[in-house]
């Protein structure tokens, strides 16, 4: 059996999230196995890989597609968990570890259109907030809501 082909995700969609994830106190950015991911305090906060011909295959099967695609995963908490893990597409919920959520992100506007790059950004200031010690959390400029 031959290794599958690793396509990389987009580099424009790697340098959205690298401006949101890298901005946030004491992160950093590192290969993963397969993608990209984004560390507070060796706990991975987000991670952003392409799906393409069924492979990786548990993130195919979690996202109900064989590809391609582009998958971030994230952490969730509480109620927006709930919200998130039911709402269907583009979010889905890997069943590998609690409060992981997964979201699909198209190439751009020639695939259905770009995500909302606001909610995005958002979505990734929780997770690291739910990874992250309380007095790094507390340096975070966050909307109250």
């Amino acid at each position: 059996m031959t290794a599958p082909v690793t396509v990389d995700v987009p580099p424009w969609i790697v340098e959205r999230l690298r401006a949101v994830c890298l901005g946030l106190p004491e992160t950093y950015e590192e290969r993963a196995w397969v993608g990209t991911r984004w560390c507070v305090r060796r706990k991975n906060f987000a991670h952003v890989l392409r799906v393409d011909a069924g492979w990786p295959p548990a993130y195919a099967r979690a996202a109900g597609t064989g590809g391609p695609c582009n998958v971030l995963t994230f952490r969730s908490a509480g109620p927006e968990l709930d919200v998130l893990g039911s709402s269907g597409h583009p979010f889905f919920r890997p069943m590998w570890a609690p409060g992981l959520v997964g979201m699909l992100l198209d190439d751009g506007p020639e695939d259905g259109g770009d995500p909302d790059w606001t909610e995005v950004a958002e979505l990734l200031t929780e997770s690291y907030c739910v990874l992250a010690p309380r007095k790094l959390v507390e340096l975070v400029d966050r909307p109250q809501g």
